[in-house]
């Protein structure tokens, strides 16, 4: 999420305490308390406030209806092209997030919003990095386009780097890790996961603490393997149960049979 009502992304020391205090509750999956604090009396915040929500319908499967009020606002508010195209690439990844989870197909409304998004945010802007990203979301998991989601993730990876954008770059190292996985470069693929742990844990963004040690546990082998996912349960109880996609990964083996 690269919009900011505020300065800094609540990350670092010296950020506005605003954005410090949403950056807690996100992190800690608490999505509605931290678009709670952004009244959207601004294109700036109603923007972030619409991605806080769109995020919590991609690790909680819930929320629908609140996402596209706040997205129907931010879109109204947006003056300029940079806004509008921000606007844009949360249309399309609340699309894609929908379309993901089966609630309802919007495949098509989601690389059309990804693409006028594209054509809205220079080249060189900070956004377009995290629209890089989203497209190569929606090449490797709806268009099922592996080499395309590579291409896209490592301009991303390239722009996050560029625009010190920690988490962003966590994102882009643990989905071309996961490629390289399915291609089986076990080593390639571990660093990849190691990185995005690292980053993840530096920033304390729980949330996705847990995603990334289940990915880890993939690479390594016993008893290092069971160690991380066992954390990772922890983690994903300690939240509730988020992200809900998880559950699936970290369920325990039946009785009897054996694990790789």
């Amino acid at each position: 999420m690269a919009y900011s009502a505020m300065s800094g992304n609540g990350t670092t020391a010296g950020d506005d305490p605003l954005q410090t205090a949403v950056w807690r509750l996100r992190s800690r999956a608490c999505w509605a308390d931290a678009a709670a604090l952004l009244p959207p009396e601004t294109a700036a915040a109603a923007l972030q406030r619409a991605a806080l929500l769109v995020e919590r319908c991609l690790y909680t499967e819930r929320g629908w209806e609140e996402a596209e009020d706040a997205l129907r606002t931010a879109e109204a508010l947006a003056r300029d092209d940079e806004e509008r195209g921000a606007a844009a690439c949360e249309r399309g990844q609340l699309a894609y997030a929908a379309t993901l989870h089966r609630v309802r197909d919007r495949a098509d409304e989601a690389r059309a919003a990804l693409g006028r998004a594209a054509a809205l945010i220079v080249p060189d802007a900070p956004g377009r990095a995290l629209l890089d990203f989203r497209r190569g979301l929606l090449a490797e998991n709806l268009a099922r386009s592996p080499q395309a989601a590579r291409a896209a993730y490592r301009r991303a990876h390239a722009g996050a780097a560029a625009h010190s954008d920690p988490l962003l770059l966590s994102c882009t190292w643990r989905h071309l890790a996961g490629l390289s996985l399915r291609d089986g470069e076990l080593a390639e693929a571990r660093h990849g996961f190691a990185e995005s742990l690292r980053i993840r844990e530096e920033l304390g963004y729980l949330v996705g603490t847990a995603p990334a040690l289940a990915s880890l546990a993939d690479t390594e082998t016993e008893p290092e393997a069971s160690r991380l996912r066992e954390e990772a349960r922890r983690l994903f109880r300690l939240l509730g149960g988020v992200p809900t996609w998880l559950a699936r990964h970290l369920a325990p083996p039946a009785p009897g049979v054996a694990t790789a």
